[in-house]
C-alpha cells in the first residue's frame, strides 16, 4: 500500500537503482548536553534540506524528529517510526547532521550501521562527518566511524556524570530540584528551588496527621478523604494546571492507603528536604531504582514546616506498632499496638463478646488463638479492667512529675541561698593549683635527668607519678566545673519526664494522644497481671536521683563554706 505524504506518494518497491527516498532524522536532547544554538531542530533541518536539494539522486520522503529524547538509547518514537519505514522499504536512505544526532550509544549505533541498514540496502549519510554509504563506501566502513561513536558515547557518559554531580551539589545546598513541588507546598515565585506552603493542600496534610494521632487507621483516613470529595495529590496538581501524569490520577482522583502512608512518613512536612530517593541505573538505562536511605541526601530546616516535629515523631512511633483492626472500625482502639503478650511478645488482639445482658471487649494472645493453645496461653484481659489499671498507673506518675517539679524548684532556691557554690569554687582553685604544680615538676624533670641529677629509674618513676597526678586533678577540675554550673544555674526544670507527664494532670479518660506520649508498651501476663513500660524512664530515674542526692538542700539553705 502506498504511503500518503505531503511530499510525494511512493510505492514500497518502486525505487530505481539511482533513486533514494530519504528520511531526514533529527534529534535534540538537553540531557546529552546539546547546545540549543548549534543543535536546534530548525538548524538541523536546514542543513539536511540543503544537502538533499543539492543531490539529484536524493528525494525527500519524510522528516523523523525526536525533540527531547536522549541519544543513549534508541527507544525514541520518531526513530522507531523511521526503522518501521525502512523495514517496509518505504525509504532507502537515512540522512543525519552528524553521528551524535543518530545516537550516542556505541553498541546500538554500530548494530544499525553495520547490520540493519546493509541488510535492507539503506544508504546512510552523515553530512558533517562526510560519511556516505553509497557515494563513498569506505567512509562508512572506516575505523573512524566506530571511533567517533565511542567518543559520542563517552561524551554522553561524561555529561551524565557532571549533571549528576551538579544536581547532588544543589541538593546538598538544600535546593529543591524536582519538576513539581510536593503536595502541601508550591515553588516560591522568585526562586523555583525553594518551597513555600500551599495552604489549601497543607490543610489536608494537617488533617491526615491529626486524624492518625487521634486513632484513625490509614485506610480509614483514605476513606474519609474520599467521602469528603478531596482530590488526591496528583489530581490536585492536574486541577492546578500542572502537566502531572502520575499513575494514581487514573483512579479518578481517589485516595489510597499508600498515598496516606507516604504523607505520614515524609520528613518534608517538618521542614526537611530528603532528595535522591530514586536514580536511573545508568546513562544508557533510564529505568529508575530506589536509593537506600543512608545514600539519600537530607538537608534539615530548608523550608517552613507544616507539621510539628514532635507530632511527626509520634506518628513515626505509632506506625511501627501492629495496629491491625477490623476494616469496619474507623478509629483504632486506645491500646492498639501498645498491648503485647508478656510471653510470646506478639501484639494482642481485641475481641468482642456479646451476651444477652452485656457486651464487653477483651484482649487475647494471637499466638494462643492461631495455635489453639499449643505455643502460648490465652493471657486474656478485659478492656475495662485494663483501662482502669493503666489510668491509675499514669495518674500516679503524673502526680510524681508534679511533685518533682515542686521539689526541684525548692532545691534550686535553697542552692541559690546557700554557700555551697562558694565552697566548690574554692576547691576548684585548689585543684587548678595542684595541676599547675604537677605540670611544672614534669617540665623540670627532663633537664634534671639530662644533667645527671636524676637516674633513669628515678626519672621514669617521677614522670609517671606526676603525669597521673595531672590527669587526676584535670578530671577533678571538670567535675567541679559541672557541679558549679549546676548550682549556679539550677537543675533543668524542663526535665523530659516532668515536662511530658505534668501536662496530663487530672486525666479521667485515656486516648491515643496520652498513650502515644506516656506509654511505651503494656505487657499482659497469664492471669491478668500487667507490666507497664512508660516513656521517659531514663529522665525519671535521673530526676529521682537528683532529688535523692539533694533532699537536704531545701531543709538546710544556710549552708556555708
Amino acid at each position: 500500500m502506498a504511503r500518503k505524504s505531503k511530499y510525494l506518494t511512493v510505492q514500497p518497491e518502486e525505487f530505481s537503482e539511482k533513486e533514494y527516498k530519504a528520511g531526514l532524522y533529527i534529534r535534540l536532547s538537553r540531557e546529552d548536553g546539546d547546545k540549543i544554538e548549534s543543535e536546534s531542530i530548525s538548524s538541523q533541518k536546514a542543513i539536511l534540506e540543503k544537502f538533499a536539494s543539492e543531490n539529484p539522486s536524493v528525494s525527500l520522503y519524510d522528516y523523523y524528529i525526536d525533540d527531547g529524547f536522549s541519544g543513549t538509547d534508541f527507544e525514541r518514537p520518531a526513530f522507531k517510526r523511521m526503522i518501521a519505514d525502512v523495514t517496509a522499504r518505504k525509504i532507502n536512505c537515512v540522512i543525519v547532521k552528524d553521528l551524535s544526532r543518530f545516537g550516542r550509544n556505541y553498541v546500538e549505533a554500530g548494530k544499525y550501521l553495520e547490520t540493519v541498514f546493509p541488510l535492507f540496502g539503506v544508504r546512510f549519510i552523515s553530512v558533517n562527518d562526510n560519511i556516505d554509504g553509497a557515494e563513498n563506501p569506505s567512509s562508512l566502513n572506516s575505523v573512524i566511524v566506530p571511533f567517533k561513536n565511542i567518543i559520542n558515547d563517552e561524551y554522553c557518559r561524561d555529561i551524565s556524570m557532571k549533571v549528576r554531580s551538579a544536581l547532588d551539589i544543589r541538593r546538598r545546598q538544600g535546593k529543591f530540584i524536582g519538576s513539581f513541588a510536593p503536595y502541601g507546598y508550591k515553588k516560591a515565585a522568585n526562586d523555583h528551588n525553594k518551597l513555600v506552603i500551599d495552604e489549601e493542600a497543607a490543610q489536608i496534610v494537617r488533617f491526615i496527621f491529626e486524624k492518625f494521632l487521634h486513632g484513625y487507621g490509614i485506610l480509614s483516613i483514605a476513606r474519609l478523604l474520599n467521602e469528603r470529595g478531596v482530590k488526591n495529590p496528583s489530581a490536585y496538581k492536574v486541577g492546578k494546571g500542572y502537566n502531572c501524569r502520575a499513575a494514581n490520577n487514573m483512579a479518578g482522583g481517589l485516595w489510597c492507603d499508600s498515598t496516606v502512608r507516604r504523607i505520614l512518613t515524609n520528613e518534608l512536612y517538618i521542614g526537611n528536604l530528603v532528595q535522591k530517593k530514586n536514580e536511573v541505573i545508568s546513562y544508557k538505562i533510564h529505568t529508575a531504582k530506589p536509593v537506600s536511605e543512608k545514600n539519600r541526601i537530607t538537608v534539615e530546616n530548608t523550608h517552613e514546616p507544616i507539621i510539628l516535629k514532635s507530632d511527626f515523631e509520634k506518628v513515626k512511633s505509632l506506625l511501627k506498632r501492629d495496629t491491625r483492626t477490623s476494616p469496619n472500625n474507623k478509629e483504632l482502639s486506645v491500646f492498639a499496638g501498645f498491648i503485647k503478650c508478656a510471653d510470646c511478645g506478639r501484639a494482642m488482639q481485641k475481641r468482642t463478646v456479646k451476651q444477652s445482658y452485656k457486651i464487653y471487649d477483651y484482649y487475647v494472645c494471637p499466638t494462643y488463638r492461631k495455635s489453639k493453645g499449643k505455643f502460648c496461653t490465652k493471657h486474656a484481659i478485659r478492656l475495662d479492667a485494663l483501662e482502669q489499671a493503666v489510668l491509675v498507673f499514669l495518674n500516679k506518675y503524673i502526680a510524681v512529675a508534679v511533685d518533682f517539679e515542686r521539689l526541684i524548684e525548692k532545691i534550686n532556691k535553697a542552692r541559690r541561698m546557700g554557700g555551697k557554690s562558694k565552697r566548690l569554687n574554692s576547691e576548684l582553685v585548689s585543684k587548678k593549683r595542684e595541676k599547675e604544680r604537677a605540670q611544672k615538676i614534669l617540665t623540670d624533670l627532663y633537664p634534671d635527668y639530662k644533667n645527671g641529677l636524676l637516674s633513669r629509674e628515678s626519672y621514669l618513676a617521677l614522670k609517671q607519678k606526676y603525669e597521673e597526678e595531672t590527669v587526676r586533678t584535670g578530671e577533678a577540675i571538670e567535675r567541679l566545673k559541672a557541679e558549679i554550673y549546676s548550682f549556679e544555674n539550677g537543675f533543668e526544670a524542663e526535665n523530659e519526664f516532668v515536662a511530658v507527664f505534668k501536662k496530663f494532670k487530672g486525666i479521667k479518660k485515656l486516648n491515643r494522644t496520652i498513650m502515644t506520649e506516656l506509654v511505651d508498651n503494656i505487657f499482659v501476663r497469664e492471669g491478668g497481671d500487667i507490666e507497664i513500660h512508660m516513656k521517659c524512664k531514663d529522665a525519671f530515674l535521673y530526676v529521682e536521683e537528683f532529688i535523692e542526692q539533694n533532699k537536704n538542700e531545701e531543709t538546710n539553705p544556710k549552708e556555708t563554706a
